[in-house]
């Protein structure tokens, strides 16, 4: 996925009222703008970081920037690119699902976003030959704790957990039921459910993979050119450690 514009980066002053962020531009201006995440930005709302904005001269839009990306320091000095705009990860993954490029699903069927099931919504459906039929929830994962993991959600989701008990249900049917963590943080080698902030949304993964719920995490490829971020594409599999618990 290509980001719109070319991006152009600040410094994160402060983000606020959910969807609003202050930024100083490189050139000294100050601007507002639009913030793509409804959740709490655990570890991915850092001011001071250095971040990367779309412009866009539409009239019709009440902020002229969209903050897409955050460079969050990392223990070895370096810095690791996050996403904090949610509303890419369908994209990027709808994107490598049709270039059959996450192996898993590859061949799976015919792509449809948003399947309404049993009064839920989930992410995709794949039509396959011979009514075969696969589920697909997308969830990112831009929280990096202490210990190196990344986890899911960054704060308690009952939606999340509704999910889950979809693709059970999806599963007990005998239909495929998938859950894939777009994995946006480049800092992140290996995700786990949160325990240690949403137990219950912990406890109801780790029943659902017992009752055929599959799993599946890839890491975002963040592509580059002289050094600004110019799209991302979804990469390689990464582990998923369902007991983990950063709590014990």
């Amino acid at each position: 996925m290509d980001y719109p514009e070319p991006l152009v980066s600040g410094v994160l002053l402060r983000r606020y009222k959910r969807f609003l962020a202050d930024v100083r531009l490189d050139d000294g201006r100050e601007v507002v703008a639009h913030c793509p995440n409804t959740g709490s930005m655990r570890a991915v709302n850092v001011p001071g970081c250095r971040v990367w904005l779309a412009p866009s001269d539409d009239p019709r839009r009440k902020l002229a920037w969209t903050w897409e990306l955050i460079e969050l320091p990392q223990p070895d000095g370096t810095t690791a690119l996050a996403s904090v705009h949610t509303g890419r990860a369908n994209r990027i993954v709808e994107e490598a699902l049709a270039a059959g490029r996450i192996q898993e699903l590859a061949g799976a069927g015919r792509l449809k976003r948003e399947a309404r099931v049993e009064g839920a919504r989930l992410d995709f459906r794949l039509d396959g030959d011979a009514g075969a039929t696969t589920y697909v929830e997308v969830k990112q994962v831009t929280l990096r704790e202490v210990d190196g993991h990344g986890y899911f959600p960054d704060a308690v989701s009952e939606r999340g957990r509704k999910h889950l008990e979809t693709l059970a249900g999806l599963a007990a049917e005998g239909h495929r039921a998938v859950l894939l963590f777009c994995v946006a943080h480049e800092g992140i080698a290996a995700v786990a459910p949160a325990a240690h902030l949403d137990p219950t949304y912990a406890a109801t993964l780790r029943r659902v993979i017992g009752e055929g719920v599959e799993v599946l995490a890839r890491a975002c490829r963040f592509e580059r050119a002289e050094g600004r971020p110019m799209g991302v594409a979804l990469g390689g599999a990464l582990p998923v450690v369902p007991g983990r618990d950063l709590a014990r």
